[in-house]
């Protein structure tokens, strides 16, 4: 069973597709695929297809190489932060809003799903929620600045209506980070606010791989 993780740095997290070793990079894949490979290292193949900085524009102009080449019987997409944090940025400068980024995000999510069901109409489509702490980067919870981050949730709206639109999976993870945040406090899961430490890696792990055993791996095997 092929699995393609399709991305921005949360995904990628400095993987090389040079050695195999190192190609599942430094986050929660890793800890996926050592989880699957660990229960039948030659039933799944997993591959990581996440760059740094990508926005779901860049996923949209790459998901021909980087996913419909590969043939994968799994797709998990997670996206979005990187096209809140460009806003945010330009926001700060410009003082524009981001309603309208909000709906072309959408615009081009949906046409990523669509063109990828066409292409492969029978894999399963996991779509990850994207997520946001406050930290170094997303400012104080409170701060104006985390309150224009803040949009994250309106783009995770956006992903949970898309999956239930294209019969995706949905996978939920604000409301875990928030209660770890909690608990833990929110450097301890995203050191910056965006990227996740370890605990914040295998917190995603956990609940992918709970989504993925209990409903879509069932699903392939009918």
């Amino acid at each position: 069973m092929k699995i393609v993780f399709f991305g921005d740095s949360i995904t990628d997290m400095s993987h090389h597709n040079d050695q195999e070793i190192f190609s599942y990079g430094s986050g929660f894949l890793m800890y996926v695929a050592g989880e699957l490979y660990r229960e039948d290292p030659k039933k799944y193949r997993v591959i990581n297809k996440g760059i740094g900085g990508n926005r779901v524009a860049d996923l949209y102009s790459r998901v021909k190489t980087d996913v419909w080449y590969e043939q994968p019987d799994v797709v998990s997409i997670l996206i979005g932060v990187n096209d809140v944090w460009q806003e945010v940025d330009i926001q700060n400068e410009k003082k524009l809003g981001t309603k309208a980024e909000l709906a072309r995000f959408k615009k081009v999510y949906g046409m990523l799903l669509e063109d990828t069901a066409k292409v492969l109409p029978n894999a399963k489509l996991i779509l990850c929620e994207p997520f946001v702490l406050p930290g170094t980067v997303t400012g104080e919870r409170g701060s104006e600045r985390f309150k224009s981050f803040e949009a994250v949730y309106a783009y995770a709206g956006a992903v949970k209506e898309l999956a239930d639109e294209y019969g995706a999976y949905f996978l939920p993870l604000q409301k875990q980070f928030d209660e770890a945040a909690d608990q833990f406090g929110s450097e301890a899961y995203l050191y910056d606010g965006v990227h996740p430490m370890v605990a914040g890696a295998r917190l995603i792990a956990e609940e992918w791989l709970k989504l993925f055993k209990g409903q879509v791996e069932k699903s392939i095997r009918g």
